[in-house]
This record gives structure tokens, sequence and C-alpha cells, in this order.
């Protein structure tokens, strides 16, 4: 692997870092207080190429690698965090799963809208019942001659109310649990699809997250992602490179975090304890951002990259969460302020250890990976 970033990378860092620190950084404090949906920064990010950058260019995006990808939501992230994970959830588990698993008319019907933006992409595994363990969802998806009749209902869905089109996943077979399930595209106006509760969270105010109520929602046939019965590998290969995402958002957070409590310091004066946690962080950060490029240049290859992907998701979104956390004490009163860019970083950076699977599955993943290896 080579450390330093090819000029395509680079230039595209420079592009993304310009948008968003133009455009996006100055809506972050007024999105958050307001809880609203960043409708200009996502609209620049679309006309910026930003939504299609995994898509490639015959179907009207960038045709970027998982490395350029995780760039541009770290760039995003220390913009604002709650338009990184618009973003984020869109380009990989909103749009990736028709890119890697649809069919040649699926992609041509879904993959140039997506990639302008013109329609956002949502995920929607989780259920009230069964976080986690998702092999045990109860959403079913009863078959129906040439269609699909959906009934079930999806929690902590992001992008729910502004999405497009959700990736659902539900119960075709008799099996209870991983056999037994299938994906399929949903439109957002199907009949029987519903927003149900949005969502006051502790973070990431401006990306809307809730549930997703499925009623006798018929779905055409030739809206299946793959074989019935292969919803399962579909959702976890898309949680895989998922993560890779989550760890820009988390580089991108704590990076943040690191700039505000060095220009914090410089201006007020600094002790040898702050010298120390700064030089803590930068570390920190630092060993965080190689071991996410790690993981998105393997992605890149075609390479194995699971144990590295849940590796880079449990190492960032940790080290962000420290990090916050360092940088949050060492502002001291003003930093804990609502309102306050220490405090917002806190509180994003939490959500960051929960979703796209916890970081104690990431464990799992990691351990079972290893004690299964040769």
């Amino acid at each position: 692997m080579d450390l330093e970033l090819a000029p395509e990378h680079a230039g595209l860092r420079a592009a993304v870092r310009e948008l968003a620190q133009g455009v996006v950084q100055p809506l972050a404090a007024e999105v958050d207080r307001e809880h609203r949906f960043p409708h200009e920064a996502i609209s620049a990010a679309a006309e910026a190429g930003l939504l299609g950058v995994l898509v490639p260019r015959q179907y009207g995006g960038a045709g970027l690698d998982a490395l350029a990808f995780a760039i541009c939501i770290e760039e995003l992230a220390q913009a604002c965090a709650s338009t990184a994970v618009i973003v984020d959830v869109h380009t990989s588990v909103g749009t990736e799963p028709i890119l890697l698993f649809g069919d040649e008319e699926q992609k041509r019907e879904w993959l140039p809208r997506l990639a302008k933006g013109e329609l956002l992409g949502a995920f929607a595994l989780t259920e009230p019942a069964s976080g986690s363990d998702a092999a045990s969802l109860k959403t079913t998806a009863r078959r129906n001659g040439n269609s699909y009749v959906l009934n079930g209902t999806k929690v902590f869905i992001t992008n729910i109310g502004q999405a497009g089109v959700y990736v659902v996943f539900a119960r075709t077979g008799p099996d209870e649990k991983a056999a037994g399930i299938t994906a399929f595209l949903v439109p957002a106006e199907a009949a029987g699809v519903k927003v149900g509760q949005v969502f006051q969270k502790m973070g990431l105010h401006g990306s809307p997250t809730g549930e997703l109520v499925l009623e006798d929602v018929r779905v055409p046939a030739a809206n299946r992602l793959g074989g019935e019965g292969q919803g399962f590998v579909v959702a976890m290969r898309a949680l895989d490179s998922g993560r890779i995402g989550i760890s820009g958002q988390a580089l991108g957070i704590a990076q943040a975090a690191v700039d505000e409590a060095r220009a914090l310091m410089r201006q007020r004066g600094h002790e040898q304890g702050d010298d120390f946690t700064l030089a803590e962080m930068a570390t920190r950060l630092e060993s965080a951002r190689l071991v996410a490029y790690h993981a998105a240049w393997l992605c890149s290859r075609g390479l194995p990259f699971t144990r590295q992907a849940s590796m880079s998701k449990l190492h960032c979104t940790d080290t962000a969460m420290q990090v916050a956390l360092d940088a949050l004490q060492i502002a001291g009163d003003e930093g804990a302020i609502a309102g306050s860019p220490f405090e917002r970083h806190m509180r994003d950076a939490k959500a960051l250890q929960i979703y796209e699977g916890s970081n104690q599955v990431q464990r799992m993943v990691i351990a079972r990976d290893l004690l299964r290896a040769g």
C-alpha cells in the first residue's frame, strides 16, 4: 500500500474540502440547532457529483473507488457530521447494493438518478426487536403473482422521509434466520409506504432517523435485489463497505475537534497538561486514518476486507469519541455550552459507535475472523 495519496485522491480531497468549508460548514451550527435537513448542503454535494462517487461513469457517476469515498465523507464530516451521514448512507448502503447485486435493468433504472441526487437512497434492515441480530427480522414479503406484498416496521432508518428509494430486507422463506431473507428496492411513493415516528436524537440533528412502516406494499418482482434468500448476503456486504464510510465520518469529526482545540489553545494560551492531551489526540487520529485508508485500499482492489473494515470502524469511532471528549475537556466550561462546536462533536461522535453494527459487534466480527483464519 502506497501511503502517499495518488494525485486523483489528493485533488478530490482539495475539491471536497473547498465545498465543505465554503458551503457545508457555515450551515452546521444552524442545522444542529434547528434539527433541520441540510437541503442546501446536499444540493451542493449533488451538483458537485459527490452523491455518485462509487457509481460507474456508464451510469452517470464519478466511477471512483472506496478510498475516494472515505476521503469525501471525511471532508464533509469535518464540516458537518449530519451532512456527511446523509451522503454516506445514500452512497454506501443506499446505492452500492444495486451496483453490487442489481441486474442490468435495475442499474439503468436506479443508478443514474441516485448518482445525480435526483433520489436519495436509504437502507432498511433494523427492526424494533432485531437490533444487532439482524437475521431475526420479522418483516415479510409474500409472493403474489409477479409481485411481492411487504408488511412490517423498520426502525432507526437514516434518511427517513427524504429518501426516494429504500433497500428493504424482508422474510420470504420459512427459515427463521438468514437463509429466509430477501432484499427489495421499494420506492418511497409506493402505496402503503409510510413514515412512522421520526426520532429526536442526541446528535446528528440534521440527519432524519425514524421508522419506516410497510402496510401491504406491493412491489414488482423486478424490484427484488438478487435471488430469494440472498438478502442477508446483500446486507452484510453492504455493511462491510458502509463501515468504511462510517470510519470517514469519525475521522472528520475527530479532525474538527483537534483543529478547534488547537486554535483555542493558541488563542488563550495553554499548559503542559493540555499540550500532552493535544499530542495524544493527534496521534490517535493519525493512527485511525491509516487503519481506515488501509481498509479502503483493500476494498478498492477487490481484496478481502471484512476484518479490516470492522477494525477500522471500531478504531476510528472509538478514536472520534475520545478525541471529542478530550477537546471538550480542553475547552472547559465554554465547550460544554449548548451550541459550542465542542459539545456538538461529542454528541455527533457517540452515534458512530452504535450504528452500522455496534462496536461490540465489530469485536465479534474481528475475533471470529481471526479464529478461523489459517
